[in-house]
């Protein structure tokens, strides 16, 4: 990534308003580019009409934006609804997988991440997983997390998880080494043999599914699950 590039179209925007084509211009860089750096940056009700004004397609572009989010939010909205049925459906593994998700789980609105150094508790997840939502076996990932005395067993470490969890190779991705501080003293040397490891699937509806069924268990309601 052109890191400076991005941080000057990024200012750009906010400070000027300026379109994407402009900006795309006087930093040398390809329009689709700055397009996803400033993406995320909103612009004043001055700025929007501004843009308006200089690029009468500017208007074709923030609606097209704005029906892309109201599709993706009504999506999320079908999958968090087929969540509520199914845990009204009352079966108990299925409510005790939402239930560690929602303990143990990240709350990102499209990728699943669920992260722990138990291995059996792993086992039940990746198998509530395959049960309950009909994953190939290939979307399912994972990343070991180490320790500075997990390094010369890194192999093994990395070996023991897809054993253990019932995956093959192509689902390990890189392991992170979380080495030790000045501070810790290898502290925590021995305390995890076998470090932790985090599930990843990125797929949508599996995470607003739980989301549902959640909401629905728990009787209440989390807006900010969809936005």
């Amino acid at each position: 990534m052109k890191t400076a590039e991005r941080e000057q179209a990024r200012a750009l925007r906010a400070a000027e308003g300026l379109p994407i084509k402009e900006i795309a211009r006087r930093l040398g860089v390809s329009k689709s580019s700055v397009s996803c750096w400033v993406r995320d940056i909103e612009l004043t009700p001055e700025q929007e009409d501004a843009l308006r004004t200089m690029n009468p397609a500017y208007n074709r572009q923030l609606s097209g934006w704005r029906e892309a989010a109201a599709r993706h939010r009504e999506e999320r909205t079908r999958f968090q609804e087929e969540g509520r049925r199914r845990a009204r459906d009352g079966d108990p593994s299925f409510i005790a997988g939402c239930m560690l998700y929602w303990a143990e789980g990240t709350k990102d609105r499209n990728q699943l991440q669920f992260a722990n150094s138990d291995a059996a508790m792993g086992r039940f997840f990746v198998k509530f997983l395959l049960r309950y939502f009909d994953l190939p076996v290939e979307h399912i990932k994972i990343t070991c997390h180490l320790y500075a005395d997990h390094v010369e067993r890194q192999r093994e470490v990395e070996q023991h998880w897809l054993a253990e969890l019932g995956l093959p190779e192509s689902s390990l991705r890189k392991s992170v080494i979380n080495r030790y501080s000045k501070y810790s003293k290898r502290k925590r040397a021995g305390m995890l043999p076998f470090g932790t490891c985090r599930i990843v699937v990125s797929r949508t509806r599996v995470v607003q599914t739980i989301f549902g069924a959640v909401q629905e268990i728990g009787g209440f309601e989390r807006p900010a699950w969809l936005e």
